[in-house]
């Protein structure tokens, strides 16, 4: 089979024939790029997934029965992981690309466009983020959806990321402005009983919350009483707009309170003190960095946090956050992170004797894979190409026009690849984009929904 054929009609057809639980699939000849520090990245591998699961990676494997899919020319990753988008967005796409600051986007879309949003408006954009997300080789999106106005808002939320077949984690909080039912937090109890009652799903269910009071009240701010509350239920919490004089009291308030742990994301986390950088590495709370909004929308020093994180021994993981303004990808994200923090890094060195501590490619894309499995407590299900793992992958085309000739795999990866070279995701086993092109997705339907959504979200009042 030629590199143009690794994933072609006639494999994936012979792949769908058999059942999801009884297929077995073997790449050859790939360029692996694992993420696991025991197995790093093997030059000409196989990969052997079983089911839902990597069973084996290395040179030569058997195939037995396994469909093979020749996968020379190309290089294997895990799926990218995204720690925080606001996913029923999607349909506001870019809408305000040169956003001034914070407060024009929250009076702008959370004051304003969220206040209309009805569920199946919900349901349109966060289907719409996912496929996203996977056409672009995000195999795990964490959306913090805090627009959960009524119980169907949130069941939409839900089973739109269901629908799409991506390993979603939903984040559920409730609406800054406008009218809603305060069904949230209360809510949490049925949507864990309805929806994630299992631990070996593909959903996930997390607490969303804020760091502060400042933008929407206290009800919706991080304390005792939700940390109680998540507790309660065996689910992480995630925390968004982390940044700041005010949130940097907070994060010593929580720390002193006991309720700061290795189940809590902050998000952002951009200009605190160092004593609160101090007590989030003492605590092991996750950090979820979002390299273009800091920059772009300007969160306070605006520029990521990236060095704070890593000097207090965290290893964030890295998210897109809005789309009305930002980027939808990872390799964005990555590009960005990798550039400021060199820039910042040699800048800092410049007319002296220092060397500058710069990242690596390898690290923007562990902080994309690993790091972002770990950040949304799911580092034992994905983020490396580990046996064991889900079979959660990406098959990068090395010989592309863009690409060719592989020199660096993780350099490739990060600094030449887009959407376009990823011709197959994997989720869970399953084939999710193959041959280039999203699976099971009638795309002219889609846009009608999503065309429709938008003028209804733009032409209507306030509420």
């Amino acid at each position: 089979m030629s590199v143009n054929d690794t994933t072609g009609a006639a494999v994936l057809e012979e792949l769908r024939r058999r059942p999801a639980d009884q297929r077995r699939t073997l790449f050859t000849g790939a360029t692996i790029v694992t993420m696991d520090p025991d197995l790093g990245v093997i030059d000409r591998g196989d990969l052997l997934v079983e089911g839902d699961t990597i069973t084996a990676v290395g040179p030569d494997l058997s195939a037995g029965d396994a469909v093979v899919v020749n996968a020379t020319g190309t290089i294997l990753t895990p799926g990218f992981v995204d720690t925080h988008r606001h996913a029923w967005e999607a349909q506001l796409r870019r809408i305000m690309p040169d956003v001034d600051d914070l407060g024009g986007y929250v009076m702008a879309t959370l004051a304003g466009y969220a206040t209309v949003y009805r569920p199946e408006d919900m349901y349109i954009g966060t289907r719409l983020a996912a496929l996203t997300a996977i056409d672009s080789g995000i195999t795990t999106m964490l959306d913090f959806s805090h627009n959960s106005r009524t119980r169907e808002h949130s069941d939409a939320a839900v089973e739109a990321l269901r629908d799409t077949g991506i390993r979603g984690v939903h984040a559920s909080m409730g609406p800054h402005f406008g009218d809603w039912d305060r069904q949230w937090p209360g809510d949490l109890t049925r949507l864990k009983d309805r929806y994630f009652s299992s631990d070996d799903q593909l959903l996930t269910l997390r607490l969303a919350t804020l760091a502060t009071d400042e933008i929407a009240g206290p009800a919706l701010a991080y304390g005792p009483e939700l940390a109680r509350m998540a507790a309660d239920l065996g689910i992480g919490v995630s925390v968004d707009a982390v940044f700041g004089t005010s949130s940097s009291e907070a994060v010593l308030r929580w720390a002193k309170d006991g309720i700061l742990s290795p189940d809590v994301t902050l998000i952002h986390s951009t200009g605190l003190t160092t004593e609160a950088w101090k007590a989030m590495g003492e605590t092991g709370v996750t950090v979820a960095l979002a390299p273009t909004s800091d920059a772009q929308i300007g969160l306070e020093t605006a520029i990521p946090a990236i060095d704070e994180a890593l000097s207090v021994g965290i290893r964030p993981g890295l998210s897109i956050d809005v789309e009305v303004a930002l980027a939808s990808d990872m390799f964005t994200q990555m590009r960005a992170l990798h550039a400021i923090q060199r820039m910042r890094a040699v800048n800092a060195a410049y007319g002296t004797d220092q060397q500058p501590a710069r990242i690596t490619a390898h690290d923007v894309l562990d902080f994309a894979t690993l790091q972002g499995a770990r950040t949304n407590g799911l580092a034992g299900v994905t983020g490396s190409l580990t046996p064991g793992k889900k079979a959660d992958l990406l098959v990068i085309q090395a010989e592309d026009l863009n690409n060719m000739p592989l020199n660096d795999p993780i350099g490739t990866v990060v600094l030449g690849s887009d959407a376009r070279n990823i011709s197959a995701v994997l989720i869970n086993g399953e084939p999710r984009k193959w041959d280039g092109q999203v699976l099971d997705v009638d795309v002219t339907a889609l846009r009608s929904e999503v065309h429709a959504s938008r003028e209804y979200v733009l032409n209507t009042p306030a509420a």
